[in-house]
């Protein structure tokens, strides 16, 4: 089925509107706009495609999208299984980047952490005072 593209307009009003205040996307409001976009008869993929859209013009983040970008990065720094503190901060600085500061410190820190966890990442312990950084 079609959609009209009335229906296609309003649907990229409403997710301007989504990220309207903080500029910012989260995950919870990207479902949200994927559940009215098939309330809308516009199926998954061409919402998220309509959210990539509207994220590219309007400079917007898509939490998604970053964190998906900062496991790139944490993997490539991963290539011996661990991460060092150097490695971890760079990656901070990169998703504080990405988010462009909507989200504070320590959630970053707990994303990250979270992100070598599940990928069974460690962190690399050491250096010339032994010092724990994790």
């Amino acid at each position: 089925m079609t959609v009209s593209e009335e229906i296609r307009q309003q649907f990229i009003e409403f997710i301007k509107g989504q990220a309207f205040d903080d500029q910012y996307i989260d995950r919870q409001e990207e479902k949200r706009i994927v559940e009215v976009g098939i309330k809308n008869e516009i199926s998954v993929e061409e919402s998220l495609s309509l959210i990539q859209q509207v994220v590219t013009e309007k400079g917007l983040v898509l939490e998604r999208q970053t964190e998906d970008h900062v496991k790139d990065t944490l993997e490539t720094f991963a290539s011996d299984g661990k991460v060092d503190k150097k490695e971890f901060e760079d990656a901070l600085t990169i998703f504080k980047k990405l988010t462009k500061g909507k989200m504070p410190e320590p959630e970053l820190k707990r994303r990250l952490k979270n992100i070598m966890e599940t990928n069974g990442w460690k962190a690399k312990e050491g250096g010339l005072f032994g010092s724990k950084w994790y």
